[in-house]
């Protein structure tokens, strides 16, 4: 058996899952992405509040790990609620903003519904990490995921600076 594609994190962002008064779904239908429709490993996953240095801190952490995170999704926090900090947070500590992976999202999905441009998710590299900020309803995270699914894989592996990306 070959080894998963990439090494990946889920972190979700909401202060009631992080209270245990709803159950978290989104962060699991990620990783449910991430193994069937990635062929990859998540490696780590984390429910948090949406306190901005509480994200910081966690994806401080994974983006330091060796060997690298490939792919981090973060899913909540990305509206537009006085609690919504996710992609201030996630600038943080992005090195390289790559805003084309989230407009292509919120183009694709507002054939769904327009609400998708509600979304202020961000995505970037942070060191040899990929960080996208996805919205906090499973139906959402799943949506973006999949409409940037396409170019996904071509995009960790130029990040990874694989020489082999046809």
């Amino acid at each position: 058996m070959t080894a998963p594609a990439f090494r990946c994190a889920v972190l979700t962002i909401s202060d009631r899952a992080s209270r245990s008064e709803y159950e978290d779904k989104s962060g699991p239908a990620l990783v449910a992405f991430v193994q069937d429709s990635l062929a990859s490993q998540v490696i780590a996953s984390a429910c948090i509040p949406d306190v901005k240095d509480q994200i910081v801190e966690q994806l401080e952490q994974w983006i330091n790990q060796s060997p690298a995170i490939d792919l981090i999704l973060t899913t909540g926090g990305t509206g537009l609620s006085p609690r919504d900090h996710t992609p201030e947070a996630a600038m943080q500590v992005i090195d390289r903003p790559h805003p084309g992976l989230l407009e292509l999202a919120r183009s694709k999905t507002a054939e769904i519904t327009e609400l998708a441009y509600l979304s202020r998710g961000v995505a970037g590299a942070a060191k040899n990490s990929l960080i996208i900020t996805l919205p906090g309803s499973p139906k959402g995270a799943i949506e973006q995921i999949e409409a940037i699914e396409p170019i996904l894989t071509h995009a960790l592996k130029a990040l990874r600076g694989d020489d082999n990306l046809h």
